[in-house]
């Protein structure tokens, strides 16, 4: 099922950038994460797992490359890539999710009889917060959020006290406005920022022209669509002519809505449904606690990747330029995506073994 989406969303990044060879480099991508998948596939995970720290202070060690001047690559404003000879741009936060969930599943993965401790929980934390504090010095704000459900998914599957869950979800509701608004008075969140949460509350009213662009030209890619499709071809479609921004990343869903209509988007859907219910199956068919965490870490964060891109597309979600996994050109989001589903596999070849 992963090959039938990177198939079709190779599809897609053609049809976004004709003239670009984006989707060639996502056939390479391709390539190399399935020979990743098969290596990790047919490698005892717990194995791989017994080395889950070296994998994650590696994955560290990239993330500080990364922000060295001359070493890493600025795009945007940001400064998250690292350029591989023949290859092209690489993300290494991408790759560190992959990493950090390992090393999530290793601590948290012990037969306990017994509910979390608070300083279980604050370990579980600090593992978190390293990654996420330099990929906020990116900066990259995006990236950083795709990281919190894979904590949350680890942390409610590790024996969380149900009260402690409540509690935090209370406190949510009450910090998360308090924050924002404390952000906007001490001006740590940036205009730019605000205007993009503006824009979903009241897209009728923001500036089409500014920071509004992108959702508003979104929101009429996937209009344009209809139920099959565009008729437009591809020469005169919003992607081809300039319209839409970052077609071939971005807003992939929304060239999907225009080439393919209604139709096309709930059979991606559905995919993605499959998919995930494929591995939330191999995860309850694990024969230990840190195959099931590391597989439902996985699918914690690319459920949460695929609702904020599509909402991004449709106009729900600000633009935090966070990519659709299989879908969206970028080398690291698509190797990484299958290093985590050859995790999944092995478990599943081992679901007998003691």
């Amino acid at each position: 099922m992963a090959i039938s989406i990177v198939a079709f969303g190779t599809v897609q990044i053609h049809y976004a950038q004709p003239t670009q060879s984006y989707w060639v480099k996502q056939l390479i991508g391709l390539s190399i994460g399935l020979v990743a998948m098969l290596a990790i596939a047919f490698t005892d995970y717990r194995r791989l797992l017994n080395w889950a720290p070296l994998f994650y202070v590696f994955g560290l060690v990239l993330l500080i490359i990364v922000l060295v001047p001359g070493v890493g690559t600025r795009v945007n404003g940001q400064q998250a890539w690292i350029k591989v000879p023949g290859i092209g741009q690489f993300q290494p936060s991408e790759f560190v999710k992959v990493t950090t969930a390992m090393m999530l599943a290793r601590y948290f993965g012990k037969n306990r009889a017994q509910a979390l401790t608070v300083k279980e929980m604050i370990v579980g934390g600090l593992i978190l917060a390293c990654p996420i504090a330099l990929i906020l010095l990116e900066p990259d704000v995006g990236s950083v959020l795709t990281y919190m459900p894979i904590l949350a998914v680890v942390l409610f599957l590790s024996a969380i006290r149900i009260r402690l869950v409540v509690a935090t979800a209370l406190l949510a509701v009450i910090m998360i406005p308090l924050t924002y608004w404390i952000g906007v008075k001490t001006n740590l969140v940036k205009r730019y920022q605000q205007e993009r949460i503006n824009v979903i509350y009241d897209p009728e009213n923001a500036d089409r022209r500014g920071i509004g662009y992108h959702t508003w030209q979104s929101i009429l890619t996937v209009g344009e669509g209809g139920l099959f499709g565009s008729r437009s071809s591809a020469e005169h479609s919003q992607s081809s002519l300039k319209f839409l921004p970052e077609p071939h990343t971005d807003f992939i869903y929304a060239v999907t809505a225009e080439t393919t209509g209604f139709v096309g988007c709930v059979m991606v859907l559905v995919a993605y449904a499959v998919l995930l219910s494929r591995l939330i199956t191999g995860a309850r068919r694990s024969s230990d606690r840190m195959g099931m965490l590391v597989i439902m870490a996985v699918v914690g964060g690319l459920t949460f990747q695929i609702f904020i891109n599509i909402g991004m597309a449709l106009g729900i979600s600000p633009v935090i330029g966070v990519p659709l996994p299989l879908m969206s050109a970028g080398l690291a989001s698509l190797i990484a995506t299958f290093i985590a589903i050859g995790f999944a596999i092995s478990v599943q070849l081992r679901r007998f073994v003691n």
